[in-house]
């Protein structure tokens, strides 16, 4: 009896030894979890090196201390509402949708709970993303960076790379109205006051992109300028090479395309854009409230001229355009 009663005592020891790191285990936190979503394909390398340097800058390691769960949204907004769902069940400590007030909008619709660190073009309070810059209100802040407001100066600094021409024409993604109908102004204004006109071409898929590039052969467009987007952004190779076989100078918003054999870009750096993204990211993580967190305005911007791409066009670029790029691609 006594040699049973004391088996059962050390047994029950045993257990409790083995047991406790057991519990102690399931009591330690987890690695976080980033929920990644964006509203086109795969993004550029560059771009998520740059995200993954803001992570770091807070502190945090992809793999390391903390995991990162991508969604791509392959240019289907409709799929945005369902991969935000995604994220949402997979109880992601934040969501940062880089580059879409669209995929951002459909990550505030899944929850009123989990962090949103956006980066935008457009106004994100006009977007209906904040209630203001300054005090974002909600689970919602970010990085807005200027897209559609600088349409005018890309307008300008064509218009100063080819001063007799009179035709000019925008690519525009009907399926991003904010950017498109905001661009689309800008144009008109500016093309007034140079007495140039603007003829607005619309593209949601290759096939279109090809039949724009078609249009702007047979109308004599002198000129194209790209409005801001991931549709446009993906396709980066398919329109400066169709660009260079149409032979039409082609004005883009980011330095991404003049580096593939585009003519010339104008636009804030999307890789400081990316890198801010990742640092709000990260100091969510850290513990601060989106509520106490000021929308960041970008202040970084890139003038990129192609020069291999204007002899080809047989344009001259002016010396004092030159002087002001802050990159030239020989």
């Amino acid at each position: 009896m006594a040699i049973s009663m004391q088996r059962r005592e050390f047994i029950t020891i045993l257990a409790g030894v083995v047991a406790w790191p057991l519990a102690a285990r399931a009591q330690q936190p987890a690695m976080p979890i980033i929920g990644y979503l964006y509203a086109g394909s795969e993004a550029t390398p560059s771009l998520l090196a740059a995200f993954r340097k803001g992570l770091g800058e807070t502190g945090h390691l992809e793999g390391h201390n903390v995991a990162v769960e991508y969604r791509w949204a392959n240019n289907s907004l409709d799929r945005l509402s369902e991969l935000a769902a995604d994220l949402v069940l997979r109880r992601v400590a934040v969501i940062a949708t880089p580059g879409s007030y669209q995929a951002a909008l459909a990550a505030k619709a899944a929850s009123t709970t989990i962090p949103i660190v956006f980066s935008t073009g457009v106004d994100p309070v006009q977007a209906g993303l904040v209630g203001s810059l300054n005090r974002p209100g909600g689970n919602v802040t970010g990085v807005n960076y200027l897209q559609a407001e600088l349409a005018a100066k890309q307008l300008g600094l064509l218009h100063e790379l080819l001063p007799r021409a009179t035709r000019f024409a925008v690519l525009v993604n009907p399926n991003n109205p904010v950017v498109t109908t905001s661009a689309i102004a800008e144009l008109q204004a500016a093309a007034s006051s140079i007495g140039a006109r603007i003829e607005v071409l619309r593209a949601a898929s290759n096939g279109e992109i090809d039949a724009a590039f078609v249009n702007v052969s047979q109308e004599r467009i002198e000129a194209l300028l790209v409005s801001p987007g991931p549709l446009f952004g993906n396709r980066r190779v398919q329109l400066a090479t169709l660009a260079a076989r149409h032979a039409v100078p082609t004005m883009y918003y980011d330095r991404v395309f003049a580096e593939v054999g585009g003519l010339i870009s104008y636009g804030t750096s999307l890789t400081d854009q990316y890198r801010q993204t990742g640092i709000y990211t990260g100091r969510v993580l850290n513990g601060e409230r989106p509520v106490d967190m000021p929308v960041m305005q970008a202040t970084k911007f890139e003038l990129v001229i192609n020069l291999a791409t204007a002899k080809a066009l047989s344009l001259d670029v002016p010396a004092m355009l030159l002087a002001r790029a802050d990159d030239v691609v020989e």
